[in-house]
């Protein structure tokens, strides 16, 4: 269950008649980052619904965040099943980690513990399919992202691969038009990255890191635009 908690770029809305996104937080730490500036920048309103209060019903659009959670829980069965009735409307939704492996669990697919635990900074490598894509065509192959994550999932039947890298072979898909996954964090920027490193539940993780945390942190804002920007394209926002 989630609670709607407004956005920022709610003040921007003009006459009502802008579409919302609508946002599932799992942990308030775990927040849209990258993301909610761009979104701010191009006046499209969002609102964050977090984990354990009101769940809506339908929505215009649908980011789904990530969280040390797993898809597998059963408190997350109520996200799996709006996840599926958005997807089946047409809705646009873009997961990122977490929520990737919650939207491949509404098409069916797998969700399980990945063979090693992936955290820090990676390359990304896109596959052929990625290139001519409306979210990863223009990233250059590979790219440098910051992952954090222990299960992945198997490419949903009917789905697009897009993004591998050496120690998860499924870091991105596309279902249909607008429905796309993402393991790695496109969103996250330098400050994010030093609060997650204090939070109690990541400090068992955090000795995994095999170099600076913020060794990539700027960088990745200038892959955050257009990846996000696709996306907002490809959903009519």
């Amino acid at each position: 269950m989630f609670r709607q908690k407004r956005g920022a770029t709610l003040a921007h809305m003009s006459g009502g008649l802008s579409k919302t996104i609508t946002v599932l937080r799992h942990e308030a730490f775990e927040h849209l980052g990258y993301f909610a500036e761009i979104l701010e920048e191009r006046k499209i309103p969002f609102e964050y619904c977090d984990l354990g209060q009101h769940i809506p019903k339908q929505c215009d659009a649908l980011i789904v965040m990530g969280g040390p959670q797993s898809a597998n829980d059963a408190e997350l069965q109520s996200e799996v099943k709006l996840i599926e009735r958005a997807i089946t409307a047409g809705t646009p939704v873009l997961g990122i980690c977490l929520g990737a492996q919650l939207i491949a669990k509404a098409l069916g697919a797998r969700v399980y513990k990945n063979p090693e635990l992936e955290i820090g900074w990676g390359g990304v490598h896109f596959t052929a399919a990625a290139q001519g894509d409306s979210v990863f065509g223009t990233l250059p192959s590979p790219s440098t992202f910051f992952h954090w994550h222990g299960e992945t999932f198997d490419l949903p039947e009917g789905a697009r691969w897009l993004a591998y890298s050496d120690g998860c072979e499924h870091q991105a898909f596309c279902f249909g038009r607008s429905v796309y996954g993402i393991q790695f964090h496109p969103e996250i920027t330098p400050e994010m990255i030093d609060d997650w490193c204090t939070q109690p539940v990541n400090c068992g993780d955090v000795a995994a890191f095999d170099q600076p945390v913020n060794a990539h942190a700027f960088e990745t804002s200038a892959l955050a635009r257009p990846l996000l920007e696709g996306w907002l394209k490809v959903a009519g926002l």
